[in-house]
């Protein structure tokens, strides 16, 4: 079955090919044409003598006229061979060409003269009339500039890439289709994501071995949805499938079915089944679904048609309709899946969702050596320790953070890649390229140096907070003029009150530290101060952590809001209850700057040495702040 499968998507790319190549052809031959027609021409002219109409006449009144044929613009014929230089002057009757019969050709252009069909029957010259052709000059006067604009049109469109088929391609499907041989994925390049990949691997046995399961009266799913955020390698997996399954594989945007004119998307979908039935088995792979499949009525145009919903109508109907039996499968990615129609997520169309999350402390490490397979590694790299250092990163992410140290040691001119050069592509990409070049005066350094610092010691002075990596003041990114790096001991996913407590305090350390020293605040804890709040307006509006309010929860996640169409979100509560909020978040916020300030306080000698250890050597590392901390 996959043999055959094959040849027909081969057959189908040559048949493309074949098309291609034939366009160009038949440009070739009209322009060779034209050409032709311009050298038969060119070869009259050549081979006939002109003359003038005074010169013809007086050739005709001596009798040297064999035969004419007159049109309504030319009189041509030949003239006698004998006694032309008695007629006319020596240089003219010389320049006369003749022929080895003994008739010499001529052409002259014919004027208004009435009397001369009389003058010819009265030499007894043989006369022919010839009426005029029309075809030659409507076609260079009409058809060529016509074709001429068509060919200037479709060339734009295709620059533009409004419509890269061509003119009449434009309802045709603009996947593109892709063998196991070029795609070169396998479930071997895919990592941290090991449910996924399972939940994937089946699909692969549907299209395999399909009576394995139609033998007990199950039937394949006719889609597959595969969610996550992005970079956490959805189409990767996609491609996986295909590799592994060794079928055709349709690979197109969600994006790719709309465009300017009504009823494209339509008939782009159309197309696409069209095709993936021609060939089945095969995958059917949309990404970016959610610019197709957006919910209808939440984005529809107000009071006028909208395109993309007739392109999601005809996607539902092609669903409905398409025999699974075939064996086309369709995959889809997003990243939204909250905005989607429900009516492509009911079973019958994407029958399996396929959860993606970002990957855990073991799924980072997996990924990072798919990544570092190529990259030539020195001794000192653990990658377990860059895994721990990267929570919360996508694959793409650590993908991305693999490339940065090789180029890092490749500038550098190293023969290997080094744990120092992994140490500062996860700062840069974490935090941002360093910005060393940035000129801050004295008093501001400074006061980024206790800002940090701040932060740093009442991290460490507290129970449930995550352990403190590094503390730096260089600038990094667009506006961070300092950072500290606070690793998990391991991955998280319920976290208690008390911690969340933990982490508004380390979030108004370096507020509380510029109050403390400096008698006076800074704009630098602006980002501090937003986290803070919204994590406290959490713990009372949403996790239920409110004394006062008690366990209900009064606002919903931004996702379930879209589903509210136009009116946007909606207050549940009273204006009383709304009060009563603001003033537990408010208290929140002050018992915890009232704890940080005591913290603080207390060690303020510690606070001082590490604020002057910054600014002397602008990064302080874990045994840096382990040796300042055994000190008091």
């Amino acid at each position: 079955m996959d043999s055959k499968a094959g040849k027909r998507a081969e057959d189908k790319t040559d048949d493309k090919s074949r098309e291609g190549a034939i366009r160009p052809f038949l440009w070739y031959w009209i322009f060779g044409l034209l050409l032709f027609m311009f050298s038969q021409s060119l070869f009259e002219l050549m081979t006939t003598s002109p003359l003038a109409y005074s010169e013809f006449k007086q050739l005709l009144h001596a009798g040297k006229v064999k035969e004419v044929t007159v049109s309504e613009t030319t009189v041509a014929g030949a003239l006698k061979d004998s006694g032309l230089d008695a007629v006319l002057p020596k240089q003219r009757a010389d320049a006369i060409k003749c022929g080895a019969d003994g008739s010499c050709p001529f052409t002259t252009v014919r004027v208004d003269d009435p009397g001369l069909v009389k003058e010819l029957e009265a030499a007894q010259v043989r006369t022919v009339g010839q009426q005029r052709s029309e075809w030659l000059s409507t076609l260079l006067a009409w058809v060529l500039p016509i074709l001429l604009l068509f060919w200037l049109w479709s060339s734009m469109l295709k620059r533009g890439g409004g419509m890269a088929a061509g003119l009449f391609d434009i309802g045709k499907s603009r996947a593109r289709v892709h063998m196991q041989s070029s795609t070169g994925i396998s479930f071997g390049d895919v990592a941290g994501a090991d449910e996924a990949r399972e939940e994937l691997m089946e699909v692969v046995e549907f299209l395999k071995n399909p009576e394995r399961y139609r033998r007990l009266g199950g039937r394949i799913p006719k889609g597959v949805l595969i969610v996550g955020a992005p970079g956490t390698g959805k189409t990767l997996l996609a491609k996986a499938v295909a590799g592994e399954a060794g079928v055709p594989f349709f690979s197109i945007s969600g994006s790719e079915f709309v465009e300017m004119f009504v009823g494209v998307g339509a008939a782009r979908v159309r197309d696409l089944f069209v095709q993936a039935q021609k060939v089945a088995p095969c995958i059917i792979f949309i990404d970016e679904l959610d610019a197709l499949g957006r919910a209808r009525g939440i984005a529809g145009a107000v009071g006028g048609y909208n395109e993309q919903e007739q392109t999601l109508n005809q996607l539902l109907v092609e669903m409905d309709g398409f025999d699974t039996g075939k064996g086309v499968i369709i995959l889809a990615a997003t990243n939204r899946p909250e905005i989607l129609d429900p009516a492509l997520l009911r079973p019958g169309r994407f029958d399996r969702h396929v959860a993606l999350d970002r990957p855990d402390l073991r799924g980072r490490q997996q990924i990072l050596q798919v990544h570092v397979r190529k990259v030539l590694l020195a001794t000192d790299v653990d990658l377990g320790r860059i895994a721990a250092r990267t929570p919360g990163l996508s694959g793409a992410d650590l993908a991305n953070l693999v490339n940065e140290a090789a180029l890092l040691a490749a500038r550098r001119g190293k023969d290997r890649v080094d744990r120092g050069d992994f140490d500062e592509a996860t700062d840069r990409v974490i935090a941002g390229m360093e910005k060393r070049s940035r000129l801050i005066n004295p008093l501001e350094k400074e006061t980024v140096a206790f800002h940090e610092a701040g932060h740093a010691l009442v991290a460490e002075f507290r129970a449930h907070a995550d352990r403190v990596a590094k503390v730096s003041i260089i600038p990094r990114g667009i506006a961070a003029l300092g950072y500290t790096q606070q690793l998990p001991l391991d991955d998280r996913y319920l976290l208690r009150k008390s911690e969340l407590l933990d982490r508004i305090d380390v979030y108004l350390g370096g507020r509380v530290a510029e109050e403390l020293v400096f008698g006076d605040v800074s704009t630098g804890a602006q980002n501090d101060l937003q986290m803070a709040t919204d994590l406290a307006r959490h713990m009372v509006t949403q996790y239920g952590m409110s004394e006062r309010l008690g366990l209900a929860a009064f606002e919903q996640n931004a996702a379930s809001l879209l589903y509210a169409g136009a009116a946007g979100p909606h207050r549940d509560y009273s204006e009383r209850t709304a009060r009563l909020i603001d003033a537990d978040i408010a208290r929140l916020l002050d018992e915890a700057h009232e704890r940080v300030r005591a913290t603080l306080c207390e060690r303020r000698t510690l606070l001082d040495r590490l604020a002057h250890v910054l600014l002397e050597k602008e990064t302080v590392d874990r045994e840096a702040l382990d040796a300042l901390i055994a000190l008091r």
